[in-house]
């Protein structure tokens, strides 16, 4: 019987307690999941993909089940080259719906080799976003319950430490 195998894409500026409840919940259902970091030029990220992959491999270490790469361009051409079939992507509220219908329905038009599954995040982080995050800790606000440790001593260094 092949594995089952799921990308769970994003930007992961910087990973969050809700993007972890997400890999875990996925690590009950699937083999195994490529948490995947993508390379997005057009966007103004605080951390460096080397940054985010290297934070995202050492909280998911023991996870062996779990795996962190890289891609750009079409997903879905990165989802078949990395042996998947199935992309999951978290959703908070009814707005996070729309525009990942969206790109749900983008992908199947680009290929039907490729299914999306929508899970929806945990109550607890139903508010909770990698932007919410930079923007609390940027005021020196408490983000203990948002970010694993790791990360909230990254943040710091980010915003205490200058750029």
């Amino acid at each position: 019987m092949p594995l089952r195998v799921a990308v769970y894409p994003g930007s992961f500026d910087p990973v969050t307690y809700g993007h972890l409840d997400i890999i875990d919940r996925a690590l009950k259902i699937f083999d195994g999941v490529i948490v995947a970091v993508a390379r997005n030029s057009e966007k103004n990220a605080l951390f460096t993909v080397q940054e985010r992959i290297d934070m995202l491999t050492e909280i998911l270490k023991d996870r062996p089940q779990a795996r962190v790469e890289t891609f750009e361009g079409l997903l879905v051409d990165y989802v078949r080259r990395a042996g998947a079939t199935v992309v999951i992507r978290g959703l908070r509220a009814v707005s996070d719906f729309e525009f990942e219908f969206q790109l749900a329905q983008m992908n199947r038009n680009i290929t039907r080799e490729v299914e999306t599954l929508f899970m929806m995040t945990s109550v607890p982080y139903s508010y909770l976003s990698s932007s919410i995050v930079k923007e609390v800790s940027h005021l020196n606000g408490p983000v203990d319950k948002l970010v694993p440790p790791l990360v909230k001593s990254a943040l710091d260094a980010k915003f205490r430490l200058g750029r």
